[in-house]
């Protein structure tokens, strides 16, 4: 009879064992789409048989394990925040390049052109009111493309500068996030195991990595620490620190929470792409398009200054000028002036065509060091279309990277379907068994029962 009760016993215990693992399996199943959640087993450990002793035997419910690699988590994290830095130069990058096509019809390179072949044409008449009239003309068309330039530069600087806060904020953000399930892995030893909270807290991580290359340090009792740039310090434990952001009109730089500049160690992530734009490649387009757009100014008002104007005299007022504090390209206007003040002769030929030659001579000189001014422009607009298909290649290639880190992952820790259909006809089977041993053991009770 003894060892009857202990038959009834262990079956009972089974199906409650089989019932938990019934239980994980149809959480795997129903959370298999959910951000960062990942497998968890039930683990299953027999017990000790041993009759003679007491010892009933049957199966008991082990730990519920989880699957997750931390390993593979780093490394996901990592591919992200470089393709999270490709992103964003690629997509505003793509922005800027429009302000340097080189096929426009009315950008700075086809009005350089036109402003000299003015010249050209003038000097074919150079008494002809009509094309001393296109000359100021062409030479305002001129002033306005750098000034669309320049300004289309300040606007993709300053909608950077919004992304870099925006950014910050969200930085912030995810970082409370992660600071508050710390806070409730510290106040409850239990949810160190629980998946929901794993999968928020990874979920939480991958999304900051895209936004700046972080290192998380898992601890002890299933908290965080946080570290940007392998350095700062975002998270520990329950506490938070917030970044901040000092933008003046030349540089935008990061802050960490003592206020100390940090923006050395931001080299990953959005925000990297981000400062990098804001700091170095829009400033150097915009110093370079200043150059030229001063350059030729200075050039020209040099030229028509060495020449007479229609009635004989000296240019009374030049043809271009512009504010070098706020900068060339921006600022470059063309002075109000009537036709008949340009100095299209020379001092020794008046009434000529000398240096009105001479101006349009300028287009195909190298005036520019070794290049001509459209040759310059030409080359920035290279330039900024070569940052922009590497910013593309990037883009591409951690893309390939990202997936090939993510299926590693997912080949450790997701939740496979297929495989958790399978685990559950094998439980169930187990279970239906155990049932039906129950079942048995049920009846011959009732029959010992009835004898007695």
């Amino acid at each position: 009879m003894g060892n009857l009760f202990t038959s009834m016993l262990n079956s009972a215990n089974a199906l409650q064992v089989y019932g938990r693992q019934l239980a994980v399996i149809q959480n795997n199943i129903s959370n298999a789409n959910t951000p960062g959640y990942v497998k968890q087993t039930q683990e299953l450990e027999a017990m000790r048989l041993d009759l003679s002793q007491g010892l009933a035997g049957g199966v008991a419910a082990g730990p519920v394990v989880n699957s997750r690699s931390e390993y593979a988590e780093q490394t996901v994290r990592t591919q992200f925040s470089q393709l999270g830095t490709a992103e964003q130069k690629s997509a505003d990058l793509a922005q800027v390049a429009t302000l340097f096509d080189l096929t426009s019809t009315t950008g700075v390179d086809a009005n350089i052109n036109k402003f000299f072949n003015t010249f050209s044409q003038l000097s074919v008449n150079p008494n002809d009111t009509l094309s001393r009239q296109k000359v100021l003309d062409s030479a305002q068309a001129l002033a306005g493309a750098f000034n669309q330039t320049a300004s289309g530069l300040q606007s993709a600087s300053q909608q950077v500068d919004a992304q870099i806060n925006g950014m910050v904020k969200q930085v912030n953000e995810l970082t409370a996030k992660i600071r508050d399930i710390n806070a409730m892995y510290q106040q409850y030893s239990d949810m160190s195991s629980d998946a929901g909270l794993d999968a928020q807290m990874h979920a939480a991580l991958e999304q900051l990595s895209e936004t700046t290359g972080i290192t998380a340090l898992k601890q002890s009792n299933g908290t965080f620490n946080v570290y940007l740039g392998g350095q700062t310090t975002l998270v520990v434990g329950d506490h938070q620190f917030d970044l901040t952001v000092n933008t003046d009109q030349n540089q935008t730089t990061i802050l960490d929470g003592s206020g100390n500049d940090i923006t050395s160690q931001v080299t990953a992530g959005k925000l990297a792409g981000a400062l990098a734009e804001k700091n170095d490649l829009i400033p150097s387009y915009t110093s370079n398009l200043n150059t030229l757009a001063s350059s030729l100014a200075d050039g020209v008002n040099q030229q028509l200054r060495q020449g007479v104007d229609q009635n004989g005299s000296a240019p009374a007022v030049d043809l271009f000028a512009y504010d070098p504090q706020v900068g060339a390209a921006l600022s470059l206007r063309a002075n109000t002036m009537t036709p008949d003040q340009i100095a299209a002769a020379s001092a020794s030929a008046p009434g000529g065509n000398a240096n009105a030659l001479d101006v349009a001579d300028m287009l195909k000189s190298k005036m520019m060091g070794t290049s001509t001014y459209s040759e310059f422009f030409g080359t920035l607009g290279g330039r900024v279309g070569s940052d922009l298909a590497n910013a593309q290649s990037d883009r591409t290639t951690q893309q390939g990277l990202v997936d090939q880190a993510r299926t590693l992952r997912s080949q450790i820790s997701s939740v496979s379907l297929d495989q958790e259909a399978t685990e559950l006809l094998q439980v169930q089977r187990s279970y239906q068994a155990s049932a039906k041993v129950m079942g048995v053991l049920n009846a011959i009770m009732d029959t010992l029962m009835q004898t007695i």
